[in-house]
């Protein structure tokens, strides 16, 4: 059973632009550094689980859709001191963080920004929406999914 997801970007640092712009337009999801997140990823992703791509600081808004499609592996950027996700409390053999591959599958025409999202009916639990919420990361429901993508493509 496919389950649905909303991973969280800045733009300025990886944009939905430069998901769709990737060889094979694939992507790892590399640099998550918060253990809930990581789990989701690790524990909870699996092959084909559709995800929401957020821009998040400025402008927050959904942008479009990706798909996973590979599932989670260990995230290597924690072994490169060069890396900004560098973590040397991460060793090769008992990895502390992981990530997953995902695909661009849509570009919205519009954005659906964060305060026009609270307005609508049938997204007032969603995860994202909740005060404190800062999960780069999250899991949403059938029904959340179905109604952005519905307004997505209405818009």
């Amino acid at each position: 059973m496919i389950k649905y997801w909303l991973m969280k970007s800045e733009p300025g640092c990886y944009s939905i632009d430069d998901l769709a712009a990737e060889d094979n337009q694939i992507t790892p999801w590399d640099g998550v550094r918060n253990y809930q997140a990581r789990n989701f990823m690790k524990n909870d992703m699996e092959l084909g689980d559709m995800v929401l791509f957020y821009h998040s600081v400025k402008n927050p808004s959904v942008v479009g859709l990706a798909e996973v499609v590979r599932e989670s592996y260990p995230d290597f950027t924690a072994w490169n001191p060069d890396d900004p996700h560098f973590d040397p409390k991460s060793p090769e053999d008992n990895p502390r963080w992981f990530m997953v591959d995902v695909k661009f599958v849509e570009k919205f025409s519009n954005p659906l920004p964060l305060k026009f999202l609270r307005t609508v009916k049938g997204l007032e639990g969603m995860e994202l929406l909740r005060k404190g919420s800062r999960l780069s990361v999250m899991p949403v429901s059938g029904g959340e999914f179905e109604i952005i993508c519905k307004i997505a493509r209405e818009s």
